[in-house]
């Protein structure tokens, strides 16, 4: 009876150090967010202006400027995790980044994620050499295109516009759209299908050669996504956005990228 009454006494001593007076699990959970001190953002490291590394070997990007500033004012310290785009689930399942934020669409992954409001309004499209007499989606039948693989631009050439995609002579798939548009200037696609975003940074940086087509493949929305359930983390993110984006600061970083017209914040 005494070792019972003594094993009875160690239990309730525990419990009452892991919960404090009148606590719960819930409690202890809350506290282990609000102690939270770092805050590890997954994102693809060829996705100008959304995230890249720039000329001094910083990774860099619309996105992660945006979760910069969040870091700075909840008092957490950003960690930028640079991940294979097609593994980005399985490096957020395992714990290993706290979300995914990086030009992340929405549309049809609305119940695959805890999403924060949508930031972006995104639209895919198709670039083409200036001089390769293609003006129209239509005219792409027996031209060789390229896409991401497992971006939206390839969901939607698999999904809504299969029927064009299946005119195409080859639709050629990358890690990455810094090597698609290689493969663009060097002639071995005839066109990229691309975020409008991307696109506009692009042609930018590489000069005049390139147009978009004027008749686009699909429109989306971007948000940054949590595991799924992970609301506490989700609202807390959010809610400093759209501080943000009342007190002018979302604007600011979107006009540094040029963003400013396709942001749906901050106007």
């Amino acid at each position: 009876m005494k070792k019972q009454i003594a094993l009875w006494t160690v239990t309730a001593l525990a419990a009452s150090m892991l919960f404090g007076c009148g606590g719960t699990s819930e409690d202890a959970k809350e506290t282990a967010q609000t102690d939270k001190t770092t805050f590890t953002v997954g994102f693809d490291a060829e996705f100008p202006p959304y995230g890249y590394m720039d000329e001094n070997g910083d990774y860099t990007g619309f996105d992660l400027d945006l979760a910069q500033e969040v870091c700075t004012r909840r008092g957490w310290e950003l960690v930028k995790q640079p991940v294979d785009w097609d593994s980005k689930d399985m490096e957020l399942s395992s714990g290993a980044i706290d979300c995914i934020w990086n030009g992340f669409t929405m549309d049809g992954r609305e119940d695959a994620y805890t999403w924060s409001v949508p930031y972006v309004d995104n639209s895919q499209v198709f670039v083409v050499k200036t001089d390769a007499g293609i003006a129209s989606p239509a005219d792409l039948a027996g031209k060789v295109v390229g896409v991401q693989k497992d971006s939206s631009a390839l969901a939607a050439l698999e999904g809504d516009s299969a029927e064009l995609a299946g005119t195409f002579s080859a639709l050629n798939q990358y890690a990455d759209y810094n090597t698609g548009f290689m493969d663009l200037e060097a002639g071995a696609i005839d066109a990229l299908a691309v975020d409008i975003g991307v696109a506009n940074y692009q042609i930018e940086s590489r000069g005049s050669g390139y147009m978009i087509l004027e008749e686009k493949l699909a429109t989306e929305q971007y948000g940054i996504g949590f595991l799924l359930g992970n609301e506490e983390l989700k609202d807390q993110v959010e809610s400093t956005l759209l501080e943000m984006a009342d007190d002018g600061k979302f604007m600011e970083i979107a006009k540094k990228y040029g963003l400013e017209d396709s942001v749906c914040l901050g106007k």
